[in-house]
């Protein structure tokens, strides 16, 4: 099956003959006959049913045809998209758990991009999401974490995916909750002192195993918990409902002043970090944004490759 055998088909069913058709793609009537003739032999169906009537369009032909459509339309996006004498839209994203350090970071990679043109995504989303969209090249980077209790699991889908993860900080787990919450003028809080607070969560969808959760570790005797899947929503919730979530402790003062971070206490820890599609050559613009991410989680950053 070829491209041009699709536009043989488009153009029949567009003029309802063949002479016309062949005419308007500039081939002779035999040629195209042939062509098609070889495509619906091809595919075992029939596309056009030819009588003293003229040509009509089977059911198979019009769901074929359909198909055709979208499948030329993309063929000429993609041809308009690379043609040499289009001007090229920078293209850039970064798909991530729910991290104010991120969008800091982000924030100042655009601000330095110095471009007119450009089009960057930041995809705060799932835990899986983030290793399927490396993987499959829809994100450029990916920022997730690792601990004592979910590397194994995500370490053998990034190795499952042809992932490579790089450690930027280890942190204890803190939580996070409003800045008017009775509990900001503790050093540290134990989940004895969070009973009875709802606990927000960003929900992880089919994937909801505990080794995919954004949240280090969790009160196992807690009895409220709310889901939800992004971070204003999270933030609002704490602020509405005196609620909690746990996190890394790292957060953008300038963008969240009335959320405050209160060390937990727990031996746990957690590795923050980036995953990378191996085999693909590290740009300029992936480059800097590591360099942003070291600059928002502070100094004590590890060199790539240390988990």
């Amino acid at each position: 099956m070829t491209l041009q055998q699709l536009r043989y088909a488009l153009a029949v069913a567009s003029y309802h003959s063949f002479n016309e058709a062949a005419r308007a793609v500039f081939v002779t009537q035999p040629t195209l006959s042939t062509a098609l003739r070889e495509l619906e032999e091809e595919l075992g169906i029939q596309i056009f049913e030819r009588s003293s009537r003229g040509i009509e369009i089977t059911s198979d032909g019009v769901e074929f045809l359909g198909y055709a459509r979208k499948v030329i339309e993309q063929s000429d996006e993609l041809r308009e998209h690379f043609r040499p004498d289009r001007p090229r839209m920078i293209r850039y994203t970064v798909s991530s758990q729910h991290y104010s350090f991120v969008v800091s970071a982000f924030i100042k990679l655009v601000n330095a991009f110095g471009v007119e043109s450009y089009d960057f995504c930041l995809r705060e989303t799932r835990t899986m999401s983030i290793i399927t969209d490396v993987h499959n090249l829809s994100a450029d980077i990916g920022i997730i974490y690792l601990s004592q209790h979910n590397r194994k699991v995500l370490e053998r889908y990034f190795r499952e995916y042809d992932l490579e993860f790089y450690g930027l900080r280890e942190v204890s787990p803190h939580i996070f909750v409003s800045s008017a919450s009775s509990l900001v003028s503790r050093e540290r809080v134990s989940f004895a002192d969070l009973a009875g607070m709802p606990l927000i969560s960003f929900e992880q969808g089919n994937y909801s195993s505990d080794y995919f959760d954004e949240e280090l570790i969790r009160d196992q005797s807690g009895n409220k918990v709310i889901r939800v899947s992004d971070r204003a929503t999270l933030f609002n919730l704490l602020r509405g409902l005196n609620g909690y979530t746990v996190s890394s402790g790292v957060i953008s003062r300038e963008l969240n002043p009335d959320v405050a971070a209160i060390p937990l206490e727990s031996e746990a820890r957690m590795t923050i970090g980036y995953v990378l599609r191996k085999g693909i050559k590290v740009s300029r613009l992936t480059e800097n944004f590591i360099n942003y991410l070291k600059a928002s989680l502070g100094d004590s950053s590890s060199s790539p490759g240390n988990c």
